[in-house]
């Protein structure tokens, strides 16, 4: 990060309930369903105007997808991740 800017993110959420606050049915029957295969939910990115798009990861943090608001996986998002 270049020296004089502040960080933006804010820090994930303390409470894992809190990260899922605000999800769709779907969507969290989605997650439910996709942590028993150990892909573990990121961070939510909350759009203004827009339903919230939940980043899971692998176990491994090789590969991501996206929960749509009907609860099908994007499994090739065109999010860009900052490293």
């Amino acid at each position: 990060m270049p020296k004089g800017k502040p960080e933006r993110r804010a820090p994930p959420p303390a409470d894992p309930a809190a990260a899922r606050a605000g999800l769709t049915p779907a969507q969290l029957n989605t997650l439910e369903a996709m942590e028993i295969f150990r892909w573990r939910l990121a961070f939510v990115r909350r759009p203004m105007f827009m339903a919230p798009i939940p980043v899971l990861f692998d176990a491994d943090n090789t590969r991501y997808v996206v929960i749509q608001e009907d609860g099908s996986l994007d499994e090739h998002p065109t999010l860009k991740l900052r490293s």
